[in-house]
């Protein structure tokens, strides 16, 4: 399925992402850092033109306050959408990574998979996430900048792609930066990149 162009971004690091606490549905405030990566995206966004553009932004704290900051006046015009939430942890949220690790070691053989956040007891599951953000590209008719959260943004970039929800984890997370989906492509624009 072909998509309009998507400009994504994540959220700045906040102070659970710092510690590797899981948010999930649950937020906690950008850090110095992640406001400073909020700044960065929007001297990225400075750069094109984004006249005839929508602006998409999930309703959780940590990404209204990176819109806010990268999208500066725009922000009066975008839309929150609950489909652009991150996806739900059920019981490990607000748990350490580490702690999670601990109690299901099994999971974490891999060392660089994800696959972990489909297992989450009482979580939304990787399907239920691939779900709601194949509804939300579905219905966009125009170019689009979304502000949104890292597995979020991996799965909308999934769908781009063409890709099986299983791929999310192949897929850069990123904070600071801004992926670019144009023609089921996707490029990556970084400060001084």
């Amino acid at each position: 399925m072909m998509y309009p162009d998507l400009l994504i971004l994540r959220h700045g690091e906040t102070e659970w992402n710092r510690m590797g606490r899981m948010q999930g549905a649950e937020d906690s405030p950008l850090t110095g850092l992640g406001r400073a990566q909020a700044e960065t995206q929007g001297r990225l966004l400075a750069k094109r033109d984004l006249a005839g553009w929508s602006y998409c932004i999930s309703p959780q704290g940590r990404c209204r306050e990176t819109a806010r900051i990268a999208l500066g006046t725009r922000v009066g015009t975008a839309k929150e959408d609950s489909r652009l939430v991150e996806i739900t942890l059920g019981d490990w949220t607000g748990k350490l990574r580490t702690e999670i690790a601990a109690e299901v070691p099994h999971l974490f053989d891999q060392a660089d998979g994800m696959d972990w956040y489909d297992h989450a007891p009482g979580g939304e599951g990787l399907e239920g996430i691939y779900a709601r953000t194949g509804a939300f590209l579905a219905e966009l008719n125009r170019p689009t900048v979304v502000v949104t959260h890292g597995i979020t943004s991996r799965m909308l970039r999934c769908h781009y792609l063409g890709l099986e929800p299983a791929a999310f984890d192949t897929l850069p997370g990123g904070q600071g930066v801004i992926y670019h989906m144009s023609n089921g492509n996707q490029a990556c624009f970084a400060e001084g990149g």
